[in-house]
C-alpha cells in the first residue's frame, strides 16, 4: 500500500530523517517506537506530506506523493490522521467535526463537475459529438449522507448522545475517540496515529486502545507512533525502532521484544519495559 524509499527530512542543518525505507502492506499494523526526538512524528507527518520530505519517495496508490507536482489533497482523502492533541474544532459540534471533511470533499467534487459541465455546454455549441453532462449530487443529499454516516460512527463508540455538544465538554478519551471516527468518516485506506494516548489520563487510555484494537481486528491498515509497549506487543504485526532518524530494527512483536538484536534497541527496551 505504501512504499517509503530513502525518505529524508532536514530542518536547516538538522537531519531528522536519514534514509527511511519501509513497505507497509494492506492490513498491516505497524507500531513505531523510539526515544523522544528520534524522528518518529516527523516520519509520520512526512507520510501524508504534512511535512514536505527533503528527499526520497513515498509511493501511495501507485503515485509518488512526495513529488511536489502531485495534488496531495486528493491522496490525503485515503490517508486518515489522528493527532496527539485531538485537533478537534472547538467552535463546531461533535457531529459537525465528523461531517466536515466528507461534506467539504463531496462539495468540492460537485464544484469540479459543475465547472466541467459549463465547459462542456460551451463546447457542445460547436462540436458535432456532444460531450456528456456529469451528474450533480444535490447538496442536501450530500449533507444528509454525511450526517447519517457520522451518527453511525458515533453509535459505534457509544457517543451518539454527544453529537450536538462541543468538544470542550468532553473528556480526553472521548475527544480522541471522536478524532478517530472523524478519520474513519472519510473511509480511508490507512490511518496514521501520532502518539494517540500520550495526552490522556491513564484511566482514559484503555477506551482509546480498545477502539484501535477493534479497527485492527477489522483489517484497517494503521501506522502508529506509540509509547504503549503492551499495545504494540499485542496488536502490531510489525514493530520498528527508529533512532537518530534511521530504522535500526524491524521485526514481528515476539522477536522484537523477546530477542532484540540492535544494542541501542536493547538499551531502550531495558528502560521502558
Amino acid at each position: 500500500m505504501i512504499d517509503v524509499i530513502d525518505l529524508r527530512k532536514s530542518f536547516g542543518t538538522n537531519d531528522v530523517l536519514r534514509g527511511i525505507n519501509i513497505t507497509i502492506n494492506k492490513g498491516d499494523i505497524v507500531c513505531v517506537i523510539g526515544p523522544s526526538g528520534c524522528g518518529k512524528s516527523t516520519f509520520l507527518r512526512c507520510l501524508n506530506c504534512m511535512e514536505d520530505p527533503t528527499g526520497g519517495s513515498i509511493i501511495f496508490g501507485g503515485v509518488d506523493i512526495a513529488d511536489m507536482k502531485v495534488d496531495i489533497n486528493v491522496h490525503r482523502r485515503k490517508m486518515g490522521m489522528v493527532f496527539q492533541q485531538f485537533n478537534l474544532f472547538n467552535n463546531k459540534t461533535v457531529i459537525e467535526n465528523i461531517m466536515l471533511s466528507p461534506v467539504y470533499c463531496a462539495m468540492e467534487d460537485r464544484r469540479k463537475a459543475q465547472r466541467k459541465n459549463t465547459l462542456n455546454k460551451i463546447k457542445n455549441l460547436f462540436a458535432k459529438e456532444k460531450a456528456e453532462m456529469l451528474p450533480l449530487r444535490p447538496k442536501a443529499e450530500i449533507k444528509t449522507e454525511a450526517r447519517d454516516r457520522a451518527m453511525a460512527l458515533l453509535r459505534r463508540i457509544g457517543l451518539e448522545d454527544k453529537a450536538d455538544v462541543y468538544p470542550s465538554t468532553l473528556s480526553g478519551g472521548q475527544k480522541q475517540r471522536i478524532a478517530i471516527v472523524r478519520a474513519l468518516a472519510m473511509n480511508p485506506d490507512v490511518i496514521l496515529f501520532d502518539e494517540p494516548t500520550s495526552a490522556l489520563d491513564p484511566e482514559m487510555v484503555g477506551e482509546v486502545l480498545d477502539l484501535m484494537k477493534a479497527l485492527a481486528d477489522e483489517g484497517m491498515t494503521m501506522v502508529i507512533v506509540t509509547h504503549e509497549m503492551g499495545f504494540a506487543r499485542e496488536v502490531a504485526n510489525r514493530v520498528i525502532f527508529i533512532d537518530e532518524g534511521k530504522i535500526l530494527e524491524e521485526a514481528a512483536p515476539a522477536e522484537f521484544f523477546g530477542n532484540p538484536k540492535n544494542p541501542r534497541l536493547k538499551e531502550f527496551l531495558s528502560k521502558v519495559l
